[in-house]
């Protein structure tokens, strides 16, 4: 009969051969951003051009925190993970500048057609300032938009904002591992950022998960109103 290899010895080859399994699956798992990365920075197609938007390098990841919903309720800030996310940032009082964010933000996502599914709208507010109830119901309506509050020292430890710039001052892109990967420019040409996240999208395809998002508080139907000053 064999003599059966010590006890410790059976242990650490378990525990090796678990680490090596867990290395795989995060391998797995982080291949297609990093393909997609690839394809969209370095074999770009002829003619694409260059990205509009800052590259982030390296890409932030997402900090595993909580933060709370307008109603006071917590919720993890990695729930939003497994989608794009057009994140803004900006207070509750929310004024015309920021306004005009949300509707760039909300047209952004339009434009992506049949992949819009792919993209989630996400306002990350820094203070406990009030949000106007005309505007959430609005920005609650279908498509939903996911608006949590975090502390601005939590954000800033994230997301940052171009030198001489306010975090308030962009729109920001996170990959659907939580990755914080590109910054717009301050008043950002919809169409010249349309581009950046198409390609995003082509080179990501079917490794998202559509439809991700859930409602945060449905409200009836209601639409996503102008900025202040298209409604002069």
């Amino acid at each position: 009969m064999h003599a059966l290899p010590p006890a410790g010895r059976a242990l650490a080859g378990q525990r090796s051969a678990g680490r090596f399994r867990m290395l795989l699956v995060l391998l797995i798992c982080a291949a297609p951003v990093v393909a997609s990365y690839i394809a969209y920075f370095v074999v770009r197609p002829a003619g694409a051009g260059s990205a509009y938007s800052a590259l982030i390098e390296p890409a932030v990841a997402m900090p595993d925190i909580q933060a709370r919903t307008l109603d006071g309720q917590p919720q993890p800030l990695r729930s939003l993970v497994g989608q794009w996310l057009l994140v803004v940032v900006d207070g509750g009082a929310c004024g015309e500048r920021c306004e005009r964010r949300l509707f760039m933000q909300r047209q952004l996502r339009e434009m992506m057609g049949r992949e819009r599914e792919r993209v989630d709208k996400v306002w990350l507010l820094p203070d406990d300032a009030p949000v106007a109830p005309a505007l959430r119901d609005a920005l609650a309506a279908t498509p939903a938009m996911t608006i949590l509050r975090l502390p601005r020292d939590a954000l800033a430890g994230w997301l940052a904002p171009a030198a001489g710039h306010r975090l308030e001052d962009h729109l920001y892109i996170v990959d659907p591992l939580g990755a914080w990967m590109m910054r717009a420019p301050v008043d950002a040409d919809p169409s010249r950022l349309k581009r950046d996240l198409e390609r995003l999208l082509r080179a990501s395809a079917g490794w998202d998960r559509p439809g991700h998002q859930k409602p945060v508080e449905p409200v009836p139907a209601a639409s996503v109103p102008p900025p202040a000053a298209a409604r002069r």
